[in-house]
């Protein structure tokens, strides 16, 4: 349903210039993502905050220019250029954000909010048949219609998200984008989120990227997981592979800060020491070198492909040499 292929996108920054002529920095902020996602499936992708993952989907989405690389939607190349091709695009695409209530214009009602993609995406539909749909679509995630006509500050967070869900799927797209949409919740509610749209997966064949920083919320909605670092993918695995046994050094030190609900259940989170690498100068090697505890000579000079290791894919030198079990040769 969706291809992203070797997606790059960068972002020109004011920096001191050494010559008047000398050109501005770049920002690189998506370096090289490439996945393929099916209908039904969800990809979780994590990372710690500022390494491109709300980049990379407003990028598929046509929100942040895509500076190289291709997308495929439902099996035909996406071209952001003209306003008729991005409606198209739209249409077919809708997003979640994180901000649950900023990302509702709060001089609407919620019928009209929900209203307004039928208005734009299916002009053919009459006035009545749009608002039964929006209303019908309020039910079903959990807002009765009788509350229609109320504005986005008289409903909780929670509910507000649910509101961004209507408004998201009313026009019936294939692939959803969900910009962690659960982090600015409580985590009762976190749970009744993601287990809506879960169903709602499963009854309109959604393909969904999930992006989070939580892995356990990751772990419980993806069947795939992309692991990311400084705009570049470290690892992707099926999301049980990657949660009972991550290759990459950087997906263990993120597995080992996630809370487990068992006080007699006692892990030290790994620490990662050493500097970040400059986003306007990236290094030639390995990103994650410098903040690596197993980093070899070799990380520092030249940069890993990803290297299938049984279910996983993994940008690593250890890979290169490390014993497979037999089931996973199998």
């Amino acid at each position: 349903m969706l291809i992203v292929e070797n997606a790059h996108v960068t972002f020109p920054v004011a920096q001191t210039k050494k010559w008047p002529w000398s050109p501005p920095g770049l920002v690189h902020a998506v370096n090289g993502i490439s996945f393929e996602l099916e209908a039904g499936k969800t990809l979780g992708i994590v990372g710690e905050s500022g390494c491109g993952k709300s980049t990379l989907i407003r990028a598929v989405a046509g929100l942040a220019p895509l500076v190289s690389g291709n997308v495929t939607l439902d099996g035909e190349p996406v071209a952001y250029r003209d306003r008729a091709s991005m409606q198209r695009l739209r249409a077919t695409m809708q997003m979640i954000f994180q901000d649950p209530i900023a990302s509702l214009n709060p001089r609407m009602t919620i019928r009209e909010i929900v209203v307004e993609p039928l208005t734009f995406f299916k002009p053919e539909m009459g006035a009545e048949e749009r608002q039964n749909t929006a209303l019908a679509m309020l039910d079903r995630v959990g807002i009765p219609s009788t509350q229609a006509n109320r504005f986005p500050h008289e409903f909780s967070g929670g509910q507000c998200q649910r509101i961004g869900i209507a408004r998201a799927l009313v026009a019936g797209p294939k692939v959803l984008l969900c910009d962690e949409p659960v982090s600015a919740l409580d985590v009762s509610i976190q749970a009744q989120v993601v287990n809506l749209l879960k169903e709602l997966q499963r009854e309109m064949g959604l393909a969904i990227v999930f992006v989070a920083h939580d892995l356990g919320v990751v772990r419980h909605i993806s069947d795939e997981v992309l692991v990311m670092y400084m705009g570049a993918p470290m690892e992707r695995a099926p999301a049980a592979d990657l949660v009972s046994d991550p290759k990459h050094p950087y997906a263990q030190a993120l597995l080992s800060a996630v809370p487990v609900p068992d006080p007699r259940v006692r892990i030290t989170p790994q620490m990662l020491e050493g500097d970040l690498p400059s986003p306007l100068n990236l290094p030639s090697g390995c990103l994650f070198a410098s903040r690596c505890p197993k980093a070899m000579a070799k990380c520092k000079t030249a940069r890993p492909p990803m290297i299938r290791h049984g279910q996983h894919q993994a940008a690593c030198f250890l890979l290169e040499d490390a014993p497979m079990e037999a089931d996973s040769m199998a």
